[in-house]
């Protein structure tokens, strides 16, 4: 029994590394470019991840865009296209002007609420 349970929880980990490495467009390059994506085994794998996307699971991701990458490559199109490296550059570069522009968003609100906040003490 505590041999599932070790088994259990280093089967948890090496998916949960793997999913998130998902989120490295590169990564995907080179996965595609070695023909994994080919693989029906290997693609079958990529369905059984799915289950990384219900809440009790998705909790423990560090980078949630990887769930996003998850679901395209459920489109033998996309995987299809991770083959031409300007693909990928595309979809980091995409990648991180979301990230720049949530940022931003982020700061601002942030900023919003500190002035809210301020102005709410000066008014007591």
């Amino acid at each position: 029994l505590e041999s599932d349970d070790t088994g259990n929880r280093l089967r948890f980990q090496l998916e949960l590394e793997f999913v998130q490495c998902l989120a490295n467009p590169n990564y995907l390059n080179f996965l595609a470019q070695r023909g994994y994506f080919k693989d029906k085994a290997f693609v079958n794998y990529l369905k059984y991840l799915l289950y990384w996307k219900e809440p009790e699971y998705a909790k423990y991701l560090k980078y949630p865009q990887c769930l996003h990458m998850l679901e395209l490559l459920q489109y033998e199109h996309f995987c299809k296209e991770l083959v031409n490296a300007q693909c990928a550059k595309f979809i980091d570069e995409q990648q991180i002007l979301h990230w720049q522009h949530y940022s931003r968003k982020r700061m601002r609100l942030q900023q919003a609420l500190a002035e809210q906040q301020q102005q709410n003490t000066s008014v007591k």
